[in-house]
């Protein structure tokens, strides 16, 4: 699954649209859905989004016997 794929599922949990979130994250809604385009976000960016939906944003590996890295 695609990082834009998971934002959008994100969304539709929230029943938040694209440009609430942009707005939430102080940007246009036109930008926020060229990066959504194009699918490049950092780890940061992947934080706020977070924040705005009220989530929280965890990006690691975790193995079968509990440890995360």
């Amino acid at each position: 699954m695609t990082v834009p794929q998971k934002i959008k599922m994100a969304l539709a949990y929230k029943g938040m649209k694209e440009a609430e979130l942009a707005r939430a994250l102080e940007t246009s809604p036109s930008a926020f859905n060229q990066r959504m385009k194009t699918g490049k976000f950092s780890s940061e960016d992947m934080e706020k989004i977070a924040q705005a939906l009220g989530a929280s944003y965890y990006f690691g590996f975790e193995f079968e016997d509990g440890t995360k890295i």
